[in-house]
């Protein structure tokens, strides 16, 4: 295969604070109170945008994660953050996650349309669905609804943003000022959308943006999730801790899509990955060493034990995890997560202490760590082998993983030529690689008219 004619990666920069390393807040250079600095994600994006990367992206829930003591804790509103972000870059795409299960779709379909418009079509919204009880007693409930539900809450959202974001024709400002017309309110309509979940009548109250609709990402890996992920999603943030997981995952999902009646190639599916950087393999794993040797244990047990489940006395630093962990059918929180941190340390007979010591870095993410050159081929072989069309890096310290990244790795990969130079275009779509969507409506005027 020519460099011309190559399968082209696709790279997305998930920023967190002072890295995702849980102990980077305690290295020397990292600054604590960064979580809340704008700049300090300004410059991130920027970083990010010099190696050309297609996208940043910021995670998010109503919820205050975890204990305040174990981390750089609150986070910044994503989408206000976002805007803040697009006025500090030009090209770079920008994600933010919004729960479909503790918003109403014509508030998240305004802000989305607003960011999209404020970048200049740069906007995607990384759609969740919001596992665990401690976020729904933020909103009047006293325990999670059951995951089937959320994702038939979830599907139906988007439906509805994206009638909302529909409801302005594209040519619907007329500004003639000569004869006092400002629009032509013949192409701006109610959506009149009457569900199971919702009830909302339309038109948004702002106009079609320029992407048309923003970029749709996924991050849930369970089986309603990978459906609603094969209707809707556009890419798809995974995680994955072995070549043939990511590949059987990465088969499934494609295949998915094609029987939603999709290109397969209109859905990027792209793994975490957290790279320690070392201009030698040994300074790597000194950096590996230092950030696990910072981890808390405490801290550590405590989120262990609320994700699988359990009290933290049932997990003993040095022992294996308990035999009598429930199923995945059991739990009604993050279902694809649960089993991946089960499966690692079933299939690796991790202890306790090991097990969060390879959760420190990336949270069930996959962590890989060396030169530049030995990162480098750990993507590119995911990548020709059927298991990614890209991948999610996850920095385990910021800034400085983020600019080992785009300054040492970046180079080798556009020199084999798998990534980009420069962008091909402007909008978020365009890095991706996907078209702008018509209008619903503007294509059911288009068959009227045909059927007259």
């Amino acid at each position: 295969m020519t460099r011309q004619t190559r399968r082209q990666l696709h790279l997305n920069a998930f920023l967190m604070s002072t890295g995702h390393h849980e102990a980077s807040w305690r290295l020397p250079e990292s600054d604590p109170t960064s979580n809340t600095d704008i700049a300090h994600f300004q410059r991130l994006a920027q970083i990010a945008e010099r190696g050309k990367l297609d996208s940043i992206f910021f995670a998010d829930s109503p919820v205050l994660w975890g204990q305040v003591g174990r981390r750089p804790s609150g986070t910044l509103e994503p989408t206000v953050l976002l805007t803040a972000i697009a006025a500090a870059t030009e090209r770079i795409g920008l994600i933010a996650t919004a729960s479909t299960t503790y918003n109403d779709p014509f508030n998240l379909a305004r802000r989305f349309a607003s960011v999209d418009h404020a970048s200049g079509g740069r906007a995607g919204w990384n759609v969740v669905t919001t596992a665990g009880p401690e976020a729904a007693k933020n909103f009047g409930l006293d325990d999670q609804p059951v995951h089937s539900e959320r994702y038939e809450r979830a599907a139906e959202f988007l439906d509805v943003a994206r009638k909302l974001w529909d409801s302005w024709d594209d040519d619907a400002a007329v500004l003639d000022k000569a004869a006092g017309v400002w629009g032509d309110q013949a192409k701006v309509r109610p959506i009149d959308h009457e569900g199971r979940f919702f009830k909302v009548r339309g038109p948004l109250n702002t106009p079609r943006s320029p992407q048309g609709h923003p970029l749709i990402v996924q991050a849930g890996s369970s089986e309603d999730g990978k459906e609603l992920a094969a209707k809707y999603a556009e890419a798809v943030f995974t995680a994955q801790q072995s070549l043939s997981e990511a590949q059987a995952f990465y088969a499934d999902l494609k295949q998915r899509t094609i029987a939603a009646g999709r290109d397969p190639d209109t859905i990027k599916i792209l793994p975490g990955i957290v790279p320690v950087i070392g201009s030698t393999e040994a300074e790597a794993l000194a950096q590996e060493l230092q950030l696990d040797e910072l981890i808390v244990p405490e801290y550590a047990v405590a989120q262990l034990a609320r994700t699988l489940r359990v009290s933290p006395e049932q997990l003993q630093l040095d022992r294996p995890l308990p035999a009598d962990l429930p199923g995945e059918d059991e739990i009604e929180g993050a279902k694809s997560r649960y089993t991946l941190i089960v499966t690692l340390a079933r299939s690796e007979n991790l202890t306790v202490r090991q097990l969060i010591g390879r959760l420190g870095g990336g949270r069930g993410h996959r962590t890989f760590t060396g030169t530049p050159e030995q990162v480098a081929d750990a993507i590119q072989g995911w990548f020709d082998a059927g298991a990614a069309d890209g991948f999610n890096i996850m920095p385990a310290v910021l800034p400085s993983g983020l600019e080992a990244f785009v300054d040492h790795v970046v180079p080798i990969l556009v020199e084999r030529g798998l990534f980009r130079s420069e962008y091909a275009g402007t909008t978020l779509r365009d890095h991706y690689g996907l078209s702008r969507p018509d209008s619903l409506y503007t294509a059911e005027t288009a068959l009227e008219r045909n059927l007259a």
